[in-house]
């Protein structure tokens, strides 16, 4: 019968489990489903389209979506849906596309033209608009000019005009002599539609028309004639027939920039950009049409000045136009999806770039977001939304906009219910201040496995300020749990928008709500969470924030006047709002250009400010003060300080005579601290021999003058001064040059160059040459020809100017044939040959370089100049480098009086970096600027006179000095270490600026971003690592880490955080070690339970009462069984107890063979778990070879235990977060680390009572810091506050070895946090580095370990373990188990 009885017991048990978890099951499902993001987004947006009047026309857009009902398109014209119900003319197709069957245009009814958007729409989902797309209307084909008859001379240019609607240029055509036109590079279109001959021979003659088509009808203009005429060879004036304009193009796009000059003898056009002559390259960059520069490709480094110089021999001509290179929108970071749940705040991140910078705005469902308290643009371009509501879900979309283009980027918001957990890792859009709302546990779950807490009690506000509230609360009356978290839901009076701060540790019963507005209502309430999930939340309660304090509002009206360029006069009213008597007035003032604030006390409210620099820009705001303190700050006013004269001449100038007519004038504008204003212009002066100087003048951007029409064989001076609207500044010395006396001679050919020189490398071949001997005749550069066997397989051209080139990309080991041509306009000149062989591979290097700039003249010229001598570098500083030199040619007082001037050119070591910058200079020094810091420089110098030029000196060196790092250390990546889920790894590179060699590195992490930097956890770190480890984190918490690399100048900048979650849960190997030293199981991150089998739900009244009874018996028959075991287990711990003590007061005479070294304690080799009958082996030391420094800091606040000490007891308690503000240290600490000490906790009474010697101090574990001093590894306790079962583990408490050395290796620094003085029988005070979350850093505690028992006490230990666990105690034992268990099965199966 009893058998029956237990059998049917039985099956009922199995039978409610099995249900139960079903059930549970069911509800987890249901709660755990979280709805995925719908694809959505645009297959095809609309382009720019031009539509011709009367034709049909189309814009395209289509729209992909996984949803079961496909996208509704619809279209907005100017801003405005169109109503296309009852429209003939303009429909949706079915794809999306917009159609019109024939557009619309007329000069006062333009329907059709506009700027159009489709907008695709899915129902309960939401909307996502398109890019948006310009419908323009070509106009009607009218001439604004047409060709005219004209003439060419045979060899020269000459334009036909056709100029039409700007719109309509594109479909304009040429037709001669009523047949197409065929265009080449000899015949160009330009931009304007006029045709270009260049080069005019007599097939070239004919009549000539322009045509546009393809605009619905075409249209034809007049027909001109064009004649040929041989050239008579009288000299004809050098004039621009058609010069470069201006204009603004796009990336990838093609511009052409028309230049084409006429006269006798022909020009020759060359181009500038900028300073530099601008050479084809590649079929990208082309001169057509005889004179006209092409540019494929654009690129933002083609936009500039670029210079047309056109240039016959007798006189030269320059026009300039600017191209400006626009870049579209970019996305350089999209918005990202985001799951949240209500009154979190969140951020959707946008990031984009172009040129000109983009306008961004946010859409949601195709409505514009607008601005308001809860939606804000942070950032620049960021989107954040505040207290979330449910009508936020939906689409976001990121619009960015230039004059270039228009792109957009959607993303999705769902808003989840409060019973559904967010997803395990987060998208990183999430804000700081609800990271905590995505831990699971913090937020919903599912069916709750168990009654959830009440409300909380007593909520108050115990401080009311201006901006903060603080709260504090009791524990709910009913908490149903033991670890209770808890959120404050707050929001201002009249609004529904609720926001969410939750507390930052478990227990907490206080938060302090920050960034408030001043004299505002708000309610707020509290809800409890256990482990079960949300609770009840408690009453509202309603609050007012404080007036800000009584201090004077802004001063209003401030003005500013400039009456000197070296003095302002500012006046201002008195506060509208002074709150009493006005005692004084602060003004403050920022000079722009060097950004440092500055202020001056003022007494009434006017003030004239002198000693101020010229033509400077200046702000200015005041401070009113009463006796409460200063008061509110004006907005800043900024004013300009008067221009006056230039204080200084122009710099750098320098002569060059280009024939018996023409010198050309070079200069630079004078240093802007000399400026004192807008350069307008500048001032020549010019004077033949000692007669009376005329002027000439330029424009203020013009830093070069052509001085033709002088006399041939002439000596003449010139000096340059600069002009502001005030007047003319100083001018520069007087310098001299000499034209020529005749020019040279370019009817002819040039003669062969005088010598040729090869010598051959591996892959390349430097040639050198030197020019014919015959300098009457004009030479515009050399022709070089190479090839294997042949030198006419490619060739290259060079300036004038040169004398070698290095022909690259050879094979080795070839016979090379290389030939030499002098050129100028009238051909090629007689060649001269050499040949080379190229070196086998395995020939040993050359340096390059030094085969380059090696001063050879192998054959001189006639008159050759000396190279500059005695060339010396000094280093002024970081970034500037002064260059001297001596000139051997000059008198002995060194003064320059000729027209000469000196090339300084100088490079980098650096391997990648082999540019060259050179600047041209009068002076024997130049100060060379805008160097990098801690670089070696080579310099050397040439000195060019006329036509003669000299080789380059000798080279000098200088290294520059070093200064403060001016980049962050880089690739900064955080990863787990692996089978220790809270120790991170932390890796990085060297700074890619780090001026100067990188001494140390310091770590900064919080869990609050936007944390000040004194609250962030910083570890420092050696310069010669790049990786560092860190200890003892919180699971399951976002860390963000940022890094700052230091050399001996200083700190440089921080680098970005990076973010960072730990893992939830333990590796294997510390749950199983954690389930062996505790009863009480370890509540996860939140205060949940760590994972286990699904825990029935609460059955509904009446739904099955037998079971409720059956469940009700069950759990009465396991307490009994608990009771009487654990009654058993006390008694028996008790009697081995009581054994323990007598057996070490029997041993207590031989205590003194422990007193030796601490490597003779040996502690147990096994611990015992009794109930799992499980054997763990204990590890016996440390790893005595780290590889990276370790860091062991308590990282929560369940780590610690307070003590009642106060805060300045012990002088290491801020020793961590100060220890690296000085100075970055990487010493280990000398003082003697505290022994690791390990307390047995008891779980019956009797087992708290201490040894009467003081082994033991009380039940409550203490995490220990381990102890590097000590080879015994630390003990801890598995969690914190957890009681130990006494059958669980022996703990041997460690033996003080202050004699021993530190195993820690100086190359591995660690941040000493336990270093102690003092006698060892005082408790030891632990400093901890504890964060919190939600914006707030914990301030350290003290912690009280206790200290370790002397040594006989030790040896009593020891022997007790010895003496009271034999292997027959423990037989013993199980058999008495084994007994109990029958006895405990009788009660149950008895009737």
């Amino acid at each position: 019968m009893a058998e029956r009885g237990a059998l049917s017991l039985l099956s009922l048990l199995c039978l409610t489990f099995l249900y139960t978890e079903t059930t549970a099951a069911k509800h987890v499902d249901k709660a755990s489903a979280v709805q995925p993001f719908s694809p959505f987004w645009f297959t095809v947006e609309p382009q720019d389209t031009l539509a011709i009047r009367g034709n049909s026309a189309f814009l395209n857009c289509s729209a992909h979506s996984d949803a079961a009902t496909p996208a509704h398109i619809e279209w907005k014209k100017d801003g405005t849906f169109m109503s296309l119900v009852s429209d003939e003319r303009r429909k949706i197709l079915p794809d999306g596309t917009l159609f019109f069957s024939h557009v619309v245009h007329s000069k006062h009814n333009k329907p059709d033209e506009g700027t159009y958007q489709c907008v695709a729409t899915i129902e309960n989902l939401g909307s996502i608009s398109s890019r948006t797309a310009r419908l323009s209307v070509a106009g009607m084909p009218r001439f604004a000019n047409q060709p005219l008859p004209a003439t060419a001379r045979l060899g020269d240019s000459q334009v036909m005009a056709c100029e039409v609607n700007s719109d309509l240029v594109a479909f304009i055509r040429w037709e001669k002599d009523r047949q197409p036109l065929e265009l080449s590079t000899r015949l160009i279109q330009l931009p304007s539609g006029a045709l270009v001959i260049s080069n005019a021979s007599e097939t070239d003659a004919g009549t000539y028309r322009c045509l546009v088509e393809n605009v619905g009808s075409s249209k034809l203009s007049d027909e001109a004639e064009l004649q040929t005429v041989p050239e008579t060879g009288e000299e004809r004036k050098l004039e621009f027939l058609v010069q470069p304009v201006s204009v603004t193009k796009t990336t990838d796009a093609s511009v052409l920039l028309p230049c084409v000059a006429t006269g006798y003898p022909a020009p020759r056009i060359s181009w500038m950009f900028g300073d530099k002559l601008l050479e084809e390259s590649d079929g990208r960059v082309e001169v057509l049409g005889g004179g006209s520069l092409q540019i494929s490709n654009l690129t933002e480094a083609d936009a500039g000045i670029y210079t047309c110089v056109a240039d016959n021999s007798n006189t030269t001509i320059e026009a300039q136009a600017q191209l400006t290179v626009q870049v579209s929108p970019q996305f350089v970071k999209r918005p990202a999806n985001i799951y949240a749940h209500e009154s979190m705040d969140i951020i959707f991140e946008c990031d984009v770039s172009g040129s000109p910078a983009p306008t961004v705005k946010w859409v949601k469902n195709g409505d514009a977001v607008i601005p308001s308290d809860y939606f804000k643009i942070i950032e620049d371009h960021n989107l954040q939304i505040l207290g979330l509501v449910k009508s936020d879900e939906g689409f976001y979309q990121c619009l960015a906009e230039n004059d270039a283009g228009n792109i957009q980027s959607s993303a999705q918001l769902i808003i989840l219910d409060p019973v559904v957990a967010l997803p395990s890792f987060p998208p990183p859009s999430l804000t700081p201040n609800t990271t905590d709302h995505v831990t699971p546990g913090s937020r919903g779950v599912g069916s709750p496995a168990g009654p959830t807490s009440s409300a909380p009690r007593d909520v108050v506000a115990s401080l009311v300020s201006t901006r903060f509230i603080k709260l504090t609360w009791r524990q709910p009356a009913e908490p149903h749990g033991d670890e209770l978290t808890y959120s404050i839901f707050y929001s201002q009076e009249g609004t529904s928008r609720e926001r969410v701060v939750n507390t930052s540790r478990p227990g907490e019963m206080q938060v302090t709500i920050q960034n408030l507005m001043p004299d505002t209502k708000y309610r707020f309430r509290v809800v409890a969470h256990n482990s079960n999930g949300q609770g009840e939340s408690s009453a509202a309660l309603k609050v007012a924030t404080q007036a800000e304090v009584q201090v004077p509002g802004p001063a209003p009206n401030l003005q500013g006047v400039s009456n000197t360029p070296t003095s302002v006069s500012l006046s201002w009213d008195k506060p509208l709002t002074g709150n009493g008597e006005i005692l004084s007035y602060k003004l403050y003032y920022t000079d722009k250009s060097v950004g440092k604030e500055q202020d001056i006390d003022v007494d009434g409210q006017s003030y004239s400010m002198a000693g101020l620099k010229k033509n400077t820009e200046y702000s200015f705001r005041v401070v009113a003060n009463n006796r409460h303190g200063p008061g509110v700050s004006t907005e800043d006013v900024v004013v300009r300080t008067l221009s006056d004269v230039p204080s200084a001449p122009p710099q750098n100038l320098t002569i060059e005579v280009h024939n018996s007519k023409s010198i050309m004038l070079r200069w630079q504008p004078p240093p802007l601290s000399g400026q004192n204003g807008k350069i307008t212009g500048y001032k020549i002066r010019y004077r033949k021999g000692s007669r009376r100087s005329e002027s000439e003048t330029t424009e203020g951007t013009q830093l070069y003058k052509l001085m033709d029409g002088l006399e041939h064989g002439t000596e003449y001076s010139f000096r340059v001064s600069a002009m502001t609207v005030n007047g003319t500044g100083p001018a520069t010395e007087w310098m001299t040059a000499e034209t020529f006396e005749s020019d040279l001679d370019e009817s002819r050919v040039p003669d062969q160059p005088s010598s040729l020189h090869v010598r051959p490398l591996v892959n390349s071949i430097v040639v050198s040459w030197t020019p014919p001997e015959n300098q009457d005749i004009m030479v515009r550069g050399y022709a070089i020809g190479y090839g294997i066997g042949s030198p006419h397989a490619q060739t290259i051209k060079v300036d004038y100017k040169q004398r070698y080139f290095t022909i690259e990309n050879l094979d080795p080991s070839s016979h090379y044939v290389i030939t030499l041509k002098a050129f100028n306009n009238v051909g090629e000149g007689i060649p001269v040959y050499e040949s080379a062989v190229t070196r086998a591979q395995s020939d040993p290097d050359v340096d390059l370089y030094d085969l380059l700039h090696a001063p050879y003249t192998p054959v001189p010229d006639p008159l050759p100049m000396m190279p500059p001598v005695g060339v010396q570098a000094s280093v002024l500083s970081h970034d500037t480098i002064k260059v001297t030199w001596a000139d051997n040619s000059l008198p002995k007082s060194q003064k320059v009086t000729d027209n000469r001037y000196y090339t300084v050119r100088w490079k980098t070591n650096i391997p990648a970096n082999t540019k060259v910058k050179m600047v041209n200079t009068t002076n024997l020094s130049y100060t060379v600027p805008d160097l990098k810091p801690n670089t070696l420089y080579e310099f050397s110098v040439m000195v060019t006179k006329g036509r003669r030029v000299s080789t380059w000196s000798m080279t000098a060196q200088g290294t520059t000095f070093e200064t403060t790092p001016s980049s962050a250390p880089k690739d900064v990546t955080v990863v787990s270490k692996e089978n220790k889920p809270r120790t991170i790894i932390v890796n990085w590179q060297p700074p890619s600026e780090a001026n100067g060699k990188i001494t140390g590195y310091i770590i900064y992490y919080s869990t609050d971003v936007n944390a000040v930097v004194h609250d962030w956890v910083i570890e420092p770190v050696v310069g010669n690592r790049l990786t560092h480890q860190i200890q003892e984190l919180t699971l399951d918490t976002t860390y963000y880490f940022k890094i700052q690399a230091r050399n001996s100048k200083g700190m440089g900048p921080m680098s970005e955080p990076v973010q960072f979650r730990t893992p939830k849960t333990e590796s294997s190997d510390k749950m199983a070690n954690d389930q062996a030293s505790n009863l009480t199981p370890k509540m996860g991150p939140s205060g949940n339970q760590p994972p286990r089998d699904p825990v029935p739900p609460r059955i509904k009244d009446g739904e099955n009462h037998i079971l409720v009874i059956v469940i009700i018996i069950s759990v009465g028959a396991f307490t009994i069984i608990v009771v009487v075991v654990g009654a058993f287990l006390c008694t028996r711990r008790t009697t081995s107890h009581q054994k323990k003590k007598r057996a070490a007061s029997k041993s207590s005479n031989g205590s003194h063979k422990y007193k030796g070294n601490s490597k003779d304690l040996k502690p147990p080799d096994l611990w015992i778990h009794h109930e799992r009958l499980e054997l763990k082996p204990m590890d016996k030391s440390p790893d005595p070879n780290p590889v990276m420094t370790e860091t062991p800091i308590p990282r929560t606040s369940q780590d610690i235990t307070p003590a009642d000490s106060g805060l300045e007891s012990n002088p290491h308690l801020q020793q961590r977060r100060n220890s690296y503000r000085e100075s970055v240290r990487n010493t280990p600490s000398s003082e003697p680390a505290p022994p690791a000490t390990t307390s047995s906790q008891a779980s019956c009474p009797s087992e708290i009572l201490a040894d009467p010697e003081g082994s033991y101090h009380g039940s409550t574990t203490t995490e220990e810091e381990p102890s590097y001093s000590s080879n015994l590894p630390p003990l801890r306790s598995a969690h914190p506050h957890a009681h130990a079962h006494p059958l669980k583990s022996f703990a041997v408490p460690a033996i003080p070895a202050s004699s021993h050395p530190s195993y820690e290796s100086p190359a591995l620094p660690s941040t000493p946090l336990l270093t102690q003085t003092g006698p060892p029988t005082h408790p030891h005070v632990v400093k901890t580095a504890s964060i919190g979350t939600l914006g707030r850093t914990r301030t350290p505690m003290v912690v009280t370990v206790p200290n370790a028992p002397d040594v006989p006490e030790t040896s009593k230990m020891l022997e007790d373990v010895d003496s009271s666990y034999e292997p027959d105690e423990l037989t013993e034992e199980m058999a008495h188990l084994e007994g109990l268990m029958k006895d405990l099965n009788a009660i149950t199966t008895a009737p």
